[in-house]
C-alpha cells in the first residue's frame, strides 16, 4: 500500500518546480502510451471515497476515509480526509516561509481556513504536501484535475496564493498521500477492507473532519453500528 510515486515536493523553489514539471510531462506521456495499449479498468474509482471496514485493522487506515484522486491500471493515489495532524494551516504557512498577507477585516479573510488542521494524507511521501481544492481561476504548477470541480495540487504556488488572499475558495491540505500498486487496491476491496461510494465534495470541504466518516457511510445508507468485520462490499 505504500508504493512510492513521483510527486513534486510542494516546498520546492520555482526553478526545481519547473524541472519537476518537465519531467512529470514526460512521465504523463509515457503513462498515456501505456494506458492506450492496455484494457480499461472494469471499476474506475477516481473521485470516490474509500471507507475503511472494521476488518481494516491497519493502525494507519483503520477508521479512515480516503478520497481517490487517481485510479488506473498502474495503481491508485488518494488522500485520507479525516485524520488530522497537530499542525494548523497558519503554522504550515510559517514553516514554508509564507507570510499571510490578508488583513482580518478584508473580504478575502476566512479565519476558519487558516486555523483548520492539516490532515495526515497517508504514509507515502509524508514530507510532501498535497492540496485538494475546489476549481480555481489560477493555474498552479503541478495539478491533477480529478474532476471539473476538484483538483489536487502538489506545488507551493497554491499556498502562495492562499497567503496572498487569492487561493481556492475551498481546500483540504494534507501531508503525505496514500498509494496502491497495480491490483493492490482491488485486492483489498475484494477482501472486504473497504467500502466504496461516489464522493461528495461537501464532505471533504464543508464538514468537520470528525464527521466525515459517518457522513461518507450515510451516502450508502449505512449506520456505523450496522457494520461488522464480516460485512461485504456495498
Amino acid at each position: 500500500m505504500t508504493k512510492q510515486r513521483k510527486v513534486p515536493f510542494f516546498f520546492q523553489t520555482a526553478a526545481s518546480r519547473e524541472a519537476a514539471a518537465s519531467a512529470g510531462a514526460a512521465d504523463v506521456d509515457e503513462a498515456s502510451d501505456d494506458d492506450a495499449a492496455g484494457e480499461p479498468l472494469a471499476l474506475n474509482l477516481t473521485n470516490h471515497f474509500l471507507i475503511a471496514m472494521p476488518s481494516m485493522l491497519d493502525p494507519i487506515f483503520g477508521g479512515s476515509v480516503v478520497y481517490l484522486c487517481e485510479h488506473n491500471k498502474n495503481g491508485a493515489l488518494g488522500v485520507v480526509i479525516n485524520k488530522p495532524t497537530d499542525m494548523t494551516m497558519d503554522v504550515l504557512l510559517d514553516r514554508v516561509s509564507l507570510k499571510l498577507e490578508i488583513v482580518a477585516d478584508s473580504a478575502e479573510f476566512r479565519p476558519g481556513s487558516i486555523t483548520r488542521p492539516v490532515m495526515f494524507g497517508g504514509p507515502v511521501q509524508i514530507e510532501r504536501g498535497f492540496v485538494l481544492h475546489s476549481a480555481s481561476e489560477k493555474n498552479f504548477t503541478s495539478t491533477i484535475n480529478v474532476t471539473s470541480d476538484i483538483g489536487l495540487t502538489t506545488s507551493k504556488d497554491v499556498l502562495e496564493a492562499v497567503a496572498h488572499g487569492d487561493g481556492p475558495m475551498q481546500m483540504l491540505v494534507s501531508l503525505g498521500c496514500s498509494g496502491w500498486g497495480a491490483g493492490q487496491l482491488e485486492d483489498e476491496i475484494g477482501r472486504n477492507g473497504w467500502l466504496t461510494v461516489a464522493a461528495d465534495p461537501a464532505i471533504i470541504f464543508d464538514l468537520p473532519y470528525e464527521e466525515r466518516f459517518v457522513a461518507a457511510l450515510k451516502l450508502l445508507g449505512i449506520d456505523p453500528i450496522m457494520l461488522t468485520a464480516e460485512s461485504g462490499r456495498a
